[in-house]
């Protein structure tokens, strides 16, 4: 039996052409730099350097409290 992941929607590519973040419209991703793509329906959605690292950070920490199986 597979197991599900939580994780599976979501990838780290190379920008092909310049755009805004999609957290932070002032945040602009350029072509070539490093971003964060997370599913979204069938789309995807992009975000910069600075607001992957925070949205990593917060998911991890809600990751670590799911991981004691406690309902909350």
């Amino acid at each position: 039996m597979a197991l599900k992941s939580l994780i599976e929607s979501v990838k780290i590519d190379v920008a092909l052409r310049a755009h805004n973040c999609q957290a932070n419209a002032r945040h602009r991703v350029e072509r070539g730099d490093i971003r964060l793509k997370v599913r979204n329906g069938r789309s995807w959605d992009h975000y910069c350097r600075e607001c992957a690292s925070k949205i990593i950070t917060r998911d991890i920490a809600r990751l670590t409290v799911l991981q004691a199986l406690e309902p909350t």
